[in-house]
């Protein structure tokens, strides 16, 4: 009766002790980086308008961020061919945007790998390359658009200029960066050079050129609206330059806003690419935990 009864209570299991049990941590809602983010921009834009608003500050100099949303809500509320809104003028940005940053980056690419793949060639466009890269850009932006006019493509000359230099940089390093033991592995086993491009020295580039290209990115917004600037029909940069004339400041700083979100974006999809590419590349340390 005893034996029955003790191995009948060893095979219960028994409840953890409620000293010994840790308690319970609730998930912080604060905790997340995204959530502090839009913490920081609530705080940061509360404290330009009450600081605006305090100071008396004029709204030709310092518009209040009031004024910019209502500016911001009115540009994108005509209609998608209104020649006075946000749509229009946003969407031909865009375009100019998309098409300098493809042509740009693609055309940078390819010399970086005829490079990675001929030393000599190197060698030979080095010193030119970096003459082209001093000169600036905003410069010879008016030249260009004297040359092709003021139409769209002036706009994306001016952007694959500014896009092509990044990524031909980063491509070249990255070829560079290869493992030599990878390819005197690959060689070992009679690997052509093709094999040892595709199998060796594309995939260890490939972090060096989306940094490239995340940086072209951001230059492609430049370059449109150093273009638009300089003379265009639409864009962008033709609504800050009519608003700034008509002092409403607000306007412009709504224009400004909405070129960042296009940056964001392109930057946000750029991002999402390189996700899916890399995925076999380990992930960063600064984003590791450790649970003690």
């Amino acid at each position: 009766m005893t034996t029955a009864m003790l191995t009948t209570n060893d095979s219960i299991p028994q409840s953890p002790s409620p000293t010994g049990a840790k308690p319970t941590r609730r998930a912080n809602p604060f905790a997340t980086t995204r959530v502090q983010s839009v913490l920081l921009l609530v705080a940061l834009l509360g404290s330009w308008e009450a600081a605006v608003r305090l100071f008396k500050v004029p709204k030709h100099l310092v518009p209040p961020v009031s004024d910019i949303a209502v500016a911001l809500w009115r540009g994108l509320a005509t209609g998608p061919l209104a020649k006075d809104g946000f749509w229009y003028h946003g969407g031909v940005t865009v375009a100019e945007i998309l098409l300098g940053f493809v042509i740009g980056s693609g055309i940078g690419l390819a010399i970086g790998i005829v490079v990675s793949q001929m030393p000599r060639v190197e060698t030979l466009l080095e010193p030119y390359v970096a003459a082209l890269q001093s000169v600036p850009k905003v410069a010879i932006a008016p030249i260009i658009v004297v040359w092709l006019g003021f139409g769209i493509s002036s706009k994306v000359v001016i952007i694959c200029l500014l896009t092509f230099f990044p990524v031909l940089v980063t491509s070249i390093a990255g070829f560079k960066a290869v493992d030599p033991d990878r390819i005197d592995l690959l060689r070992s086993l009679s690997a052509t050079q093709w094999q040892i491009f595709r199998k060796a020295k594309f995939p260890s580039a490939l972090p060096y050129i989306f940094a490239g290209l995340n940086m072209a990115a951001a230059f492609s917004v430049v370059g449109a609206v150093v273009g638009e600037f300089v003379g265009a029909q639409a864009g962008l940069g033709v609504l800050i330059l009519q608003m700034e004339a008509q002092m409403d400041t607000g306007g412009s700083f709504a224009v400004c806003v909405l070129l960042s979100v296009i940056g964001i974006v392109l930057t946000g999809l750029l991002r999402r690419i390189e996700r899916r590419v890399l995925h076999w590349m380990p992930a960063d340390t600064s984003k590791r935990t450790v649970n003690v």
